[in-house]
């Protein structure tokens, strides 16, 4: 069944209003019809099953069948911190990360990062990550849209972790996965967890002090060195299969 969000506004006890550009979508593209059904997201984690009643050129409404659905969000919040690879490696991770459940991305800039973004090219690549976000988010059935920040500093990405129930902190260097295993079957419905990994150039010595200084996890992937793109998959995979194992 497909998914649209709508904004709380346009949602009532008996009805969703879909407007803007999914109108288009539904209309000339899945060439849906009266009576056919889809799910509404409300982005705010609510949910409903929905029958189309009416379609009109800026507008389909649709009346509400079932009443809210249980939710298929992660029972913790998963927050990564990417370090800015190159070339559209990003797009990747962030199609995959909703997919696996993440609630927020930031882009983080690291000391060996190649790429570097003026001011105007943060702000129109992160309006093209937030699309990639939604258009994932409908794809993968979320109730909420994860939120793609703009780029920031190491510091500041640290700055922002600083209160999490936990942070995770990939690294080529440690020892074995039990310590990871160890972390996340102890975590609790309702924490928030920070991911870092590095961009393709690794983490610098001095990232990991500062890393761990703020409470940072050093943790391992396994025996073998992944590329950026498939650690930050990878980390959320193994994140959101202990998760949903031991908590839902």
């Amino acid at each position: 069944m497909f998914h649209f969000f709508v904004s709380p506004e346009n949602v009532t006890d008996t009805q969703v209003t879909v407007v803007g550009g999914d109108v288009n979508h539904i209309k000339n593209v899945l060439r849906m019809k009266i009576g056919e059904k889809f799910v509404a997201n409300d982005g705010n984690g609510a949910s409903y099953c929905c029958a189309i009643s009416e379609i009109s050129d800026d507008r389909v409404v649709a009346d509400i069948e079932d009443g809210q659905l249980m939710s298929n969000e992660l029972p913790v919040k998963l927050v990564l911190f990417q370090g800015l690879p190159k070339a559209d490696k990003l797009e990747l991770i962030i199609q995959k990360g909703v997919e696996l459940g993440v609630s927020e991305i930031y882009p983080v800039e690291m000391s060996r990062c190649v790429v570097k973004l003026d001011d105007k090219k943060k702000k129109s690549k992160t309006a093209r990550w937030q699309s990639i976000s939604e258009s994932a988010a409908k794809q993968s059935g979320r109730t909420v849209i994860p939120e793609i920040h703009e780029p920031i500093s190491f510091a500041n990405a640290l700055k922002v972790a600083e209160d999490f129930d936990l942070l995770l902190v990939p690294y080529e260097c440690a020892d074995s996965m039990s310590a990871l295993k160890d972390k996340l079957d102890n975590v609790k419905p309702n924490t928030t967890i920070g991911i870092f990994i590095g961009p393709e150039g690794g983490y610098e010595e001095s990232e990991i002090e500062k890393a761990k200084a703020a409470g940072g996890e050093i943790v391992s992937l396994g025996k073998r060195i992944l590329r950026t793109e498939t650690a930050s998959i990878a980390a959320l995979a193994i994140c959101m299969f202990n998760i949903e194992s031991n908590l839902l």
